[in-house]
């Protein structure tokens, strides 16, 4: 990627009247998706069905960007709503038994990955504890609450609240030592650092597209290796779950061998259309110049805050784009919304400021954040 990162800006006008720090939250799209979105509903709108094989084209150019992004082979992505529903498609779709165990930090997880292993209880499925003292989930951690019972292992690639970026590389061969599948809610981490799933042995990851990935809501991907998706029943069926899909002449019940399976019915063309043209910028901008301006960005915020007597945290090593802080005096809350008051668009979290910056930022932006911050205190 040789274009400069902040000639992007352009591509985002909520920058012209906010410092945008909250791409953990709801990121602002941009007007490359914006533009892929009324370009289909004028499609739509001016010649009604006539391109719709050109529509579904698309829509599989947009699966093989996100198998892309991921590491992953086109037939093992499935588009979903959002991350809650993809990880709902493996909670109801597996073939629990009586006694099995879903090994889940649920003290510490945000609900979309906690509350589908819980429903499992009328299923005899119960949720084991991964204790999470330090705020994230570590390898050491799920080796300790894994018993011979336990099926399932749940994590956040990055947790919402403390930002904590956990092992995926070993937390997935630990898994696969133990004979355990590997379940990831990957929306803290698809469109920030890179993640490879074939390299981190997971099993099924589910992300939505309004945060990182710079896409908007109600939209995203749910991945599942090849080798575990004969064992994934579907939730829902419908025509476009079966083999001869577009054939509408005769019944045809044969599930596709693919993740294609999980698609019950017609395409959100309009998500999908925004999400492919997100993933396009992703993948022109290149997920290690990514990662490598959000690590910069974070690291400079870091030490004007901790400058500041700020409690910072998570540690470098443990963070993917999402940091946290309490200032030195005063609440946390009356910060924040003064912040807010003066255009910065951040989230509250337990009780944490918690900021993310995306590569659009600018370092100056941080200056900026800390001397508000300085200004305040």
């Amino acid at each position: 990627m040789t274009r400069p990162l902040e000639s992007y800006r352009a591509l985002f006008p909520v920058l012209q009247e906010q410092l945008y720090l909250n791409h953990a939250g709801v990121a602002p799209t941009s007007l490359r998706a914006a533009e892929a979105v009324r370009g289909w509903m004028d499609d739509l709108v001016y010649h009604g069905i006539k391109h719709e094989r050109g529509w579904e084209a698309h829509c599989e150019r947009v699966r093989g960007l996100a198998a892309r992004l991921v590491n992953a082979e086109p037939g093992e992505v499935a588009f979903v709503r959002n991350t809650s529903h993809g990880l709902g498609l493996v909670a109801e779709g597996l073939d629990w038994k009586p006694g099995d165990e879903v090994a889940v930090a649920s003290s510490l997880e945000y609900p979309s990955n906690v509350y589908p292993w819980q429903h499992l209880k009328d299923r005899g499925v119960s949720v084991r504890e991964i204790e999470a003292p330090g705020g994230g989930i570590t390898p050491e951690a799920v080796a300790a609450a894994l018993t011979p019972r336990t099926r399932l292992v749940a994590l956040s690639s990055v947790q919402f609240a403390t930002g904590y970026r956990a092992d995926l590389d070993a937390i997935g061969a630990l898994c696969e030592r133990a004979g355990v599948l590997f379940c990831v809610d990957g929306i803290q981490s698809i469109g920030c650092v890179p993640v490879d799933v074939k390299k981190s042995r997971i099993h099924f990851l589910s992300a939505d597209s309004h945060k990182w990935m710079l896409g908007i809501s109600g939209i995203g991907f749910l991945y599942v290796a090849k080798d575990v998706l004969p064992r994934l029943r579907p939730v829902l069926v419908g025509w476009r779950s079966t083999t001869d899909a577009w054939n509408f002449n005769r019944s045809h019940f044969e599930l596709r061998p693919d993740a294609g399976k999980l698609e019950e019915g017609s395409a959100a063309y309009t998500g999908i259309y925004a999400l492919g043209a997100a993933l396009e910028l992703l993948h022109e901008v290149g997920m290690d110049v990514i990662e490598a301006r959000i690590r910069e960005l974070l690291v400079r915020v870091e030490a004007g805050l901790s400058g500041l007597g700020c409690d910072v945290g998570p540690a470098p090593e443990h963070r993917a784009g999402i940091l946290t802080f309490l200032p030195p005096v005063g609440e946390a809350r009356a910060l924040g919304n003064w912040l807010a008051e003066r255009g910065v668009a951040y989230s509250l979290r337990r009780g944490r400021i918690r900021l993310s910056p995306h590569f659009y930022n600018l370092p100056e932006e941080m200056d900026r954040l800390v001397e508000l911050v300085r200004t305040r205190l």
